[in-house]
Order: C-alpha cells, then sequence, then structure tokens
C-alpha cells in the first residue's frame, strides 16, 4: 500500500495536496507548496482503509484498494486531476499515503536533506533499495549544484554523502571527472534542451518511483498496461485472428470468426487467353501480376476499394510465362518466359526495358536483389547467374544449382539465393560466405516460397503435402498442411493474413486451400474454379484479398463474405465482377 493517514488531516486536505502533487509532476514544474502533516504521520504502514480486504468482480480476484488506488493514478496521468481528487475523496482510499505525498513534493521543491530523512520513513525493507533511492536523490543534489557552480559545495555532497553508500564506484568517478574536468559533464548531459547537467525533478521522480514497491508508488501507466495486456492475450488467443489492432475494442472481448479470412469470390478476371498459371500482388499491394500459357503477362491495378482493373497487357515472350518478380519498389517487373527470355517492364508505362538473354540457353526463373540495382536468374544449363540492370553478369554460380523448373528467392537481405536443386532438395546459398546448406525431401519438390521475414520457406510436394521449414539457423521442419490434390502440376502456395499466419495454397481439384499456419489445421477449401488452381497470392497490405490462378483462364479475387450487391454480374474490362456465392 503506501503508509500510515494523519488522522489529524482531513480528507478533503489530502486529496488537494494529491492533485498539486501530480501536476508539478506531469508538467516538470518544482513549485509547489509544502505539504502540511504532523508527527503522527511520519511513518508509513498500510493505509487502513474500511473494506480493505474487499474484492470486486465475479471471479474474486480483484481488491477494491488496488483497483480505486489504479483507477486514480490513471485519472491523473491522463490530466483529470480533479475526477482522480474527487475519487479519492469520495472512496476514502488515497493514491499515496501521506508520508509517500510529503517526500514527492520535497522531491519536486529540492528539498533534498528532508526528502533523505522522509525516505527512510516510507517503510521500505530492502536496505540496498534504500541506498539506490538515496544515491539518485544525491546525485541529483550534485549536479544541481555544479549548474548554480557552488562546486565547493558539489564536492562536499560528493565526499561526505554520495561516496559513504559505497556502491555505483563507476558513476561516482565520472561524477567526480565532472569537477576536475566541466566539458566531460557534456557527456553525462541530462537536458539538452537548456544544456543543464542535472535532470529534472519530475523525471527523477520517475526514476524513483521504478525503485519502489508498486504498494509505495503505483507504476505510471499502469491501467494502461493492464488493458494492453489483456488485449494482447485476447488478440494471442485468437485462433483465426485477422483483424488490425485498431480494429480490437474495449467495449466487446476480441474474437474474429472465419469471417475474417477471405472466401467470397468478388471479382473474376477474364483477360487470359489460356491457363493461369502464376499470380503475385505488389509488395505494396497495390499491384497484381499474372503470368499465363498463353504467352503473356498482366499487370492488374487494386484501388482503394480493393477492385481490380486491368492495366498493361504485356506481349513480348515467345513461349509461356512461367514467372513473375516486382522489384523492391514496385515500379518494374520481372517476367520470365518457359526456357526462353527475362524481360524488365515499366509498371507505369508497360513499356519493355530490356531482355536479358544467355547465348545458347534459356533461363527459367527470375528475382530481384533487395536494393534494386541486380537481378538473378536461373539457367537452363542449371547454374544461376547474377547481373545488374543492364545485363552484365556479376557473378555466376555454375553446377547442379536449379532445375528446369524452378522457383528462385532471395532473402531480403540479399545474402542467400534459394533454388531447387534437385528433384527432391533445395538449395540455400550463402553468396557472401560461399557457404551452401540443404533441405532434403523424401518426396519431389515441385516449388517453393518463402516468408516476409526470411525465416520460413514453404515447400509444396507431389505427395499432396506441404511442409514448413524454419531456416533461421538449423534447418527444421516444424508442420505439415495436408488435405489439397496434388498429382501432375506444379502448385505453388504462400503465406497471407495479418503477420502472415496462414498459408493458403492452390489444388488441382478446383479449390482454394487454407490453413493456420501455427497449428495446420485445414480452415476450409473455397470452391469456385472450374479447373486446377495453379498459385495463390495473398495481398500483403489487405489481408482480407487473395487471388487465385486457375486452368479455367481466369483469376479469382477473394474476399470477406460480406452482403455486397454494388455490383452484380458486370462485365468490364475482361472484369468479371460476381455477388459472392461461388461460382459464376
Amino acid at each position: 500500500m503506501g503508509g500510515v493517514e494523519d488522522e489529524s488531516e482531513p480528507a478533503s486536505k489530502r486529496m488537494k495536496l494529491s492533485s498539486r502533487v501530480l501536476r508539478g509532476l506531469a508538467n516538470g514544474s518544482s513549485h509547489t507548496e509544502p505539504v502540511a502533516g504532523s508527527s503522527l504521520d511520519l511513518m508509513a504502514r498500510p493505509l487502513p482503509i474500511e473494506g480493505d480486504e474487499e474484492v470486486i468482480g465475479s471471479k474474486g480476484v480483484i481488491k477494491r484498494v488496488e483497483f480505486v488506488r489504479i483507477i486514480a493514478k490513471a485519472l491523473y496521468s491522463l490530466g483529470y486531476e480533479n475526477s482522480g481528487a474527487r475519487l479519492e475523496e469520495e472512496s476514502g482510499i488515497p493514491l499515496h499515503s501521506s508520508v509517500v505525498n510529503r517526500f514527492r513534493q520535497q522531491i519536486l521543491d529540492g528539498l533534498w536533506d528532508q526528502s533523505m530523512a522522509t525516505l527512510r520513513k516510507i517503510g521500505l525493507s530492502d536496505e540496498n533499495l534504500v541506498k539506490s533511492a538515496s544515491f539518485l536523490i544525491l546525485e541529483q543534489k550534485f549536479l544541481e549544484l555544479l549548474d548554480q557552480e557552488k562546486v565547493m559545495d558539489a564536492l562536499k555532497t560528493l565526499r561526505m554523502e554520495i561516496t559513504p553508500l559505497c556502491i555505483k564506484i563507476s558513476r561516482v568517478r565520472e561524477l567526480s571527472l565532472c569537477i576536475v574536468s566541466p566539458s566531460f559533464c557534456g557527456l553525462l548531459n541530462q537536458n539538452k534542451a537548456n544544456g543543464a547537467r542535472a535532470r529534472s525533478r519530475a523525471e527523477l521522480l520517475e526514476e524513483l518511483q521504478k525503485l519502489f514497491p508498486p504498494t509505495v508508488m503505483i507504476p505510471e501507466r499502469r491501467l494502461e498496461h493492464l488493458v494492453e495486456q489483456a488485449l494482447v492475450l485476447q488478440r494471442d488467443a485468437c485462433v483465426f485472428h485477422n483483424s488490425l489492432d485498431k480494429e480490437m475494442s474495449l467495449y466487446t472481448d476480441h474474437q474474429c470468426g472465419k469471417d475474417q479470412i477471405p472466401c467470397r469470390t468478388l471479382q473474376v478476371l477474364e483477360s487470359h487467353n489460356d491457363e493461369v498459371w502464376l499470380v503475385q500482388f505488389s509488395h505494396n499491394g497495390k499491384y497484381l501480376a499474372s503470368a499465363s500459357n498463353d504467352r503473356s503477362a498482366i499487370i492488374w491495378e487494386v484501388d482503394e476499394n480493393g477492385s481490380v482493373s486491368l492495366k498493361h497487357k504485356l506481349s513480348g515472350h515467345q513461349q509461356p510465362v512461367s514467372s513473375v518478380c516486382w522489384s523492391p519498389d514496385d515500379r518494374q517487373l520481372l517476367t520470365c518466359g518457359v526456357r526462353e527470355t527475362v524481360r524488365r517492364w515499366d509498371v507505369s508505362s508497360g513499356e519493355c526495358l530490356h531482355v536479358y538473354e544467355k547465348a545458347g540457353h534459356g533461363l527459367i526463373s527470375c528475382a530481384w536483389f533487395p536494393d534494386g540495382k541486380w537481378i538473378c536468374y536461373g539457367v537452363s544449363d542449371r547454374s544461376i547467374c547474377m547481373c545488374d540492370l543492364e545485363g552484365k553478369e556479376i557473378e555466376c554460380w555454375k553446377g547442379h544449382r536449379t532445375l528446369s523448373i524452378s522457383d528462385l528467392e532471395i532473402s531480403s537481405d540479399g545474402k542467400q539465393i534459394i533454388s531447387i536443386c534437385r528433384e527432391t532438395a533445395i538449395l540455400l546459398l550463402d553468396r557472401e560466405a560461399k557457404f551452401e546448406r540443404f533441405i532434403e525431401e523424401p518426396q519431389t519438390i515441385t516449388s517453393f516460397s518463402l516468408s516476409k521475414d526470411n525465416r520460413y520457406l514453404l515447400v509444396n510436394l507431389l505427395n499432396q503435402e506441404i511442409h514448413l521449414w524454419d531456416i533461421r539457423e538449423d534447418l527444421e521442419l516444424v508442420a505439415k498442411y495436408k488435405g489439397l490434390k496434388r498429382s501432375r502440376f506444379v502448385i505453388r502456395s504462400c503465406f497471407g493474413g495479418l503477420n502472415q499466419a496462414f498459408v493458403a495454397s492452390g489444388s488441382e481439384d478446383s479449390q482454394v486451400y487454407i490453413w493456420l499456419k501455427g497449428s495446420g489445421e485445414l480452415i476450409e477449401p473455397l470452391p469456385g474454379h472450374s479447373g486446377a488452381v495453379n498459385c495463390v497470392s495473398w495481398n500483403p497490405a489487405n489481408h482480407h484479398m487473395l487471388a487465385s490462378a486457375s486452368d479455367d483462364r481466369t483469376i479469382r479475387i477473394w474476399g470477406l463474405n460480406e452482403l455486397n450487391t454494388r455490383q452484380k454480374c458486370a462485365r468490364s474490362n475482361g472484369v468479371h465482377c460476381c455477388n459472392g456465392n461461388g461460382a459464376s
């Protein structure tokens, strides 16, 4: 608690004092009226409040006195001083004991000798704690004396009061250097705004408060901390959590349902003339790129309402387009034809900026380095090459580095290149340390996807499983996802949702599958396509938007299962807008 109340002092006076002290702390002022009190209130003991042991709440675990004091503390911290004082007065539960109030006032007024005497009367049982608090007080006294150019008084405080505490010896040496070399004090400057050596007294009081038991002085923002803790626990316990923190409310317990998972078809994009093999959202979520067997790629634009429209159709490849990759700033796009060339496109204009080729060989995959100055591509001779934007080769890793059908990823620090090097193995190449690691699988690997934080790798296998590997240090298989159908085609999966807490994948049974990443629990398959779903991509900026590409020549945009009748089967610009009831 705090300490003994002065029975001779009326409650209203105590309340007024508490308000003034807190106001002084809030604005950093040290000019507050001194505390009045008799010798009866010098020692701090548990506050003698009637109903001291009362509990409130249905579980019987909240002590009424603690609850009221924390609320009062919050009111003062928010600047509601009259309300805080009224709560203390009406409840009969003071925020602090009269001894603690006196101590706080003495600190704010710079009455160092008196505050040292009162410190001993607060009732702290830990002598080390008392010494630490004394050191902070005397250090403040010492520095303020230096600020007032009272060097001899400061030296006396250092020798006669601080040094005998026999603690923080290195700090004592630093303080002594402030006398010998005033310029050294600049290194200890804690108030750069006015050049003073000493911190403000309000800051000193905050530091002292951190030392004291919470029953004596309630920590700052304690109520906010408790409420935040409750919300975080609710969020972490939310199985389907996929909503932003700002959407959480204190008015109700937080619980996301499956309705926070994109499971309703909002649009069907129909501008490709053949199977759509791949889709990928840009980093900022404003664009979607698709690649097709019709030898074209398309850049789609996502407006602020989540509606997707065709921006550019990219033609020029002589073979089906098998992969796309966004530049780090989303201003350019790489596309790769099957055993053909890599093309670099300007997103704004749709212009082809450069064509990358390797004499006598076809290119099979592409990726950007994180600085946007270099690209990387896989070659049909199973090598991986790095070049600048003009095509000048910088480095080439030869040997069995990649397969003819392969994904290629580069970590966000640019140090690690990841590719499928054998049918059952993935290569993780540290290009700086010249070190190789391998993920070995018992089944044929068809594709993989790297998480945004570079920690996890999703590996799709021919045996209708997806494996989650932790690649941060030791390679560790941490989860398996089952339920999808695969027998012949390359099916790609992705991470998605808030904090990438979900895994989504295409499937040969024409459905999209979504799992919880942590538990591997299948949430539900999403019907709608009429052909194999080859690839899915989750919008990194909109956790409620998912895209899927299919052999039925369409791309489906999935969103939340909310009633939305503003668009009913309207066709425009190769886009078919649905009412959300699955297949259209």
